[in-house]
């Protein structure tokens, strides 16, 4: 099975040169039973982590099953472990968060064998532990949780065993035990090497090897072996291991350890989430206040028609003095009509002016805003009443009385009841309630619902007393007609005021309404944009959190890192195993973070009034953004996991 030649093993520290083993020849039959003794410091252990395939010599020839692997890579080595090799360890290493039954199948996790625990619980019967096979390794005692690493051992059928002083930790009792289950193992056809301290130990092996100064003292037979006739049989012709790829099923084995070690370290492992939560929380909540924002402006923005023009008074120099709306140039009721008549372009034109006013209604009053326009209007604003109608523009010359409500004006005068025909006085003068406008809601310091519409030239010689309009607004057939009717309008105007060519330019302002909407929905994305970037960066410090708990998880777990690369552990599956538990971390970090970021939105919009809106894109950016996280800042912990030597993994304290 095992045979060496010339083996060397020389540590360097500084400058200085330590030889442990100095030129070692031996040979290890099929279905032999050896036992390796000799004082502290002779090279038995750095003999037994050779033949275990755990270190590497620095020089010289090993061949297992006639294949040589004294130079094979760590991933080599460690696929002809899990498949020849078992090992028992002075101090059992059992991992203290998984039952004897998953201790006992951990090895099947980097095997193809079959996966579950129907093997570990034969194997659990077959040393007399087959009732504790659901308790912990603290629930053990030590003779007990030997014969959970012998079972272990044996989960991969192995051809050979190597146990490190398996009786050293035993009492007298536990150890005729384990020596018991070794005899029979071996008497079974598999192969035997133990180290160990104790002369009875080492007299109850077939073959007694002592070391002493890296060198084979004495190699001396007590027995034969008892090797069974199909021994032969089951040997197959060996080769040097092919490297494997994993699976998606192995992914997700490995997330399975992953959450489950991390469930046995659920303050640290809430600690680590607790970042992403906190940074995804952000991104949705900020998201979805941006985009609600947005929503909310988009809405009102509708409202006013994308081909809407408003028109008012400029500034004119008379005598080298600017004034603000002279005579001249301020709108009248006229200039309605002419615009409409002398521009073909103009869909609808509607004029406009404003004012405060106090409004009283069943013994009730509220001081709101009431504004006179056209017929026209409801139709540029698309805002026809759901309740009742909007006057006409027969009502609208002849100055009817009547008053179109905004649903702030219903609550505060007819507490919610519907008003409809009822009469409420404006500064004292009756109007008739001919309809209510569509809710809009309030934006920043302004209610649109406060407000009460009333025909054009009824707020004007009836209400307010305007000889001239504030404003005018004119809403255009085509898109593409906006440029020349600004111009057509301003010359309009301009010739029926007679205004002079050097002042025509600033007479009248008109504003292209769409230019305004598109203003006003880059300084929304602007600000959604900026709320994500602060939000990215909560996340941004939540991934360094998960990196240093990571990196303190690697460092923790040295001697778990040896013992899973010692069952058969391959790099790959060790950077697989650490980073699907960074993975895990920033995913469940991540739902909770969406479900809290839509939990804030929900109370801030309940409690402030603010729209928001959670899309379904800014869930899976918050959750892909998490995962990413994970990853990037999970793989340096777990390739720092991964590129540690088994045997020096073993032996950190």
């Amino acid at each position: 099975m095992i045979t060496i030649r010339n083996i060397t093993k020389i540590y360097k520290m500084g400058s200085y040169t330590l030889e442990v083993l100095k030129g070692i020849d031996l040979t290890i039959d099929d279905g032999d039973f050896v036992a390796i003794m000799g004082p502290s410091g002779s090279g038995k252990s750095t003999l037994m982590n050779i033949l275990g395939l755990l270190d590497v010599p620095s020089s010289g020839s090993y061949q297992f099953n006639r294949v040589e692997v004294a130079q094979m890579n760590e991933d080599e080595l460690a696929i002809l472990r899990r498949k020849e090799i078992g090992f028992i360890f002075q101090q059992f290493n059992l991992l203290p968060r998984m039952s004897a039954a998953e201790n006992v199948a951990l090895p099947l996790l980097y095997s193809k064998l079959s996966k579950g625990l129907g093997r570990a619980e034969e194997l659990l019967a077959t040393v007399g532990l087959s009732d504790r096979r659901a308790h912990r390794p603290n629930e053990l005692s030590g003779g007990q949780q030997q014969r959970v690493a012998i079972a272990r051992s044996l989960v991969n059928r192995p051809q050979m065993i190597l146990a490190d002083e398996p009786t050293g930790n035993l009492d007298s009792h536990s150890e005729k035990e384990i020596m018991k289950i070794l005899r029979d193992l071996n008497e079974s056809g598999i192969t035997i090497v133990i180290v160990t301290h104790e002369e009875e130990i080492g007299h109850q092996a077939n073959r007694l090897i002592r070391m002493r100064d890296g060198l084979i003292v004495t190699d001396e037979r007590i027995r034969d072996n008892k090797i069974l006739s199909n021994t032969a049989d089951k040997l197959k012709d060996h080769q040097k291991p092919q490297l494997e790829l994993n699976s998606s099923f192995d992914f997700l084995d490995y997330f399975e350890q992953g959450f489950k070690t991390l469930m046995a370290n659920k303050v640290r492992t809430g600690l680590s989430m607790l970042g992403i939560l906190i940074g995804v929380a952000a991104v949705v909540a900020m998201l979805a206040l941006g985009r609600g924002a947005q929503n909310a402006i988009e809405e009102q923005l509708s409202s006013l028609g994308s081909n809407l023009l408003t028109i008012r008074s400029g500034s004119v120099r008379i005598a080298g003095v600017t004034q603000e709306s002279g005579a001249a140039n301020r709108l009248s009721f006229d200039d309605i009509g002419i615009l409409k008549s002398r521009i073909k372009s103009l869909k609808n034109v509607s004029g406009q002016v404003n004012g405060r006013v106090q409004v009283t209604a069943r013994s009730k009053n509220w001081n709101t805003q009431v504004q006179g326009a056209s017929a026209s209007w409801v139709e540029m604003h698309n805002s026809v009443p759901p309740i009742g109608r909007f006057f006409n523009e027969d009502e609208n010359i002849s100055r009817q009385r009547l008053a179109v409500v905004g649903a702030t004006i219903v609550r505060e005068l007819f507490g919610g009841e519907m008003p409809i025909g009822e009469m409420i006085k404006i500064n004292k003068v009756n109007f008739q309630i001919i309809g209510v406008l569509p809710e809009k809601g309030a934006t920043g310091w302004r209610d649109q619902d406060d407000v009460i519409l009333v025909p054009l030239a009824t707020a004007m010689h009836r209400l307010l007393g305007r000889d001239n309009l504030d404003m005018i607004e004119a809403e255009v057939d085509r898109p593409e007609n906006i440029d020349t009717t600004q111009s057509s309008i301003s010359n309009v105007l301009s010739n029926q005021h007679k205004i002079p060519m050097s002042q025509q330019d600033d007479a009248f302002q008109i504003r292209n309404m769409a230019d305004i909407q598109s203003a006003l929905q880059q300084s929304s994305q602007t600000m959604s944009l900026l709320l994500s970037t602060i939000a990215a960066i909560s996340l941004l410090v939540g991934g360094i959190g998960i990196m240093n708990i990571m990196l303190v998880s690697v460092t923790e777990r040295t001697r778990e890192i040896g013992l899973r690369k010692a069952l058969g552990a391959r790099s790959q599956d060790i950077l697989s195993q650490f980073l699907s538990e960074s993975v895990v971390v920033s995913v469940v970090g991540g739902s909770f973070g969406i479900f809290l970021g839509w939990l804030i939105t929900t109370i801030l919009s309940a409690l402030t009034g603010w729209a928001t809106a959670v899309s379904i894109s800014s869930v899976m950016l918050s959750f892909i953004f998490s995962a990413m996280i994970g990853i990037i800042f999970g793989v340096y912990p777990a390739r720092k996991a991964s590129r540690l030597h088994p045997i020096d993994a073993l032996r950190s304290e």
